[in-house]
């Protein structure tokens, strides 16, 4: 089986214990490759993706997943975010010149949210923790401390083509075997960035764990998917109002709009921005005197 661009969730029968591993090759790849990137911001934006599909895999919910890291230093965005489909995209942004490296407590006094929104019913979450210093992975398991009182380690792992992360989580219920989450961790810390990173999975998990009974999940895909599109992004500017797009073609001659994750551009002539209009109007509801 490929384990590339998937996740997979497994149990520990008979504990309270699940997990899930995450794999992202082609994926990261394709993030990466939409902006310059210097490695050492490069490396957290793979972490931040493999984050964002190991958390989306915890929950059940029709939409998106986003998680956020700002205010750090120097890097004063890490944005990941996850589709219960499976699609990801992301970016980052930092202070100044671009890090080559990044001290081991970069995150300094930032804040992690992390936001679940469900178009379909209308339904959004959204939790807030300040981080004081640390990685990623520390900033996640002091969210799920303070937010979701579960027990759950993190462990993160990338680089410029790869990116991997493992979850533990202890659900809640009565624990048969007492020592099964305190094991388990301990078991967990003893993977290296480079195994993570290097070896598939199925081989990590049996390393960990060959000695516990491992109920294994089917794979499941994850890839690169941004959402914009030309129609999203007309209903963006029609928001924004006619003399606001009128100025703007009378000093550019045409309205651009990049988006962020993907880089893709939209370009809007005068003649589209009047059909823009035109539309929206024919789409609004009539009323009856």
């Amino acid at each position: 089986m490929n384990e590339s661009d998937s996740r997979q969730r497994f149990l520990l029968e008979r504990t309270q214990v699940r997990g899930e591993l995450v794999s992202l090759d082609a994926t990261l790849r394709a993030v990466l490759e939409r902006h310059p990137y210097p490695p050492a911001v490069a490396g957290l934006l793979g972490e931040a993706l493999a984050a964002a599909a190991l958390l989306a895999s915890t929950i059940k919910f029709e939409g998106a997943l986003t998680l956020q890291v700002q205010g750090g230093a120097p890097v004063s965005l890490l944005l990941a975010q996850c589709t219960s489909q499976g699609g990801l995209r992301g970016l980052a942004r930092w202070h100044g010149e671009a890090p080559t490296e990044l001290p081991p407590r970069w995150l300094g006094d930032a804040t992690l949210t992390l936001t679940i929104d469900q178009p379909r019913t209308g339904e959004r979450y959204q939790g807030i923790v300040a981080v004081a210093g640390g990685d990623l992975s520390a900033a996640l398991e002091s969210y799920f401390r303070q937010s979701e009182q579960l027990p759950t380690r993190v462990w993160l792992a990338s680089n410029e083509t790869r990116a991997a992360g493992l979850l533990l989580q202890r659900l809640p219920g009565t624990e048969a075997d007492a020592d099964a989450w305190d094991r388990a961790a301990q078991l967990a810390e003893t993977l290296t960035r480079g195994e993570l990173l290097e070896l598939p999975g199925s081989e990590v998990r049996r390393r960990l764990f060959h000695e516990e009974d491992v109920r294994v999940f089917e794979p499941e895909p994850v890839s690169f998917r941004c959402g914009c599109s030309r129609e999203r992004v007309a209903e963006t500017l029609v928001s924004l109002g006619r003399e606001e797009l009128q100025s703007i073609l009378a000093d550019t001659g045409r309205v651009e709009v990049h988006c962020e994750f993907c880089n893709h551009g939209y370009h809007f002539d005068a003649v589209d921005v009047e059909a823009l209009f035109a539309g929206a109007q024919a789409a609004a509801p009539t009323t009856k005197q």
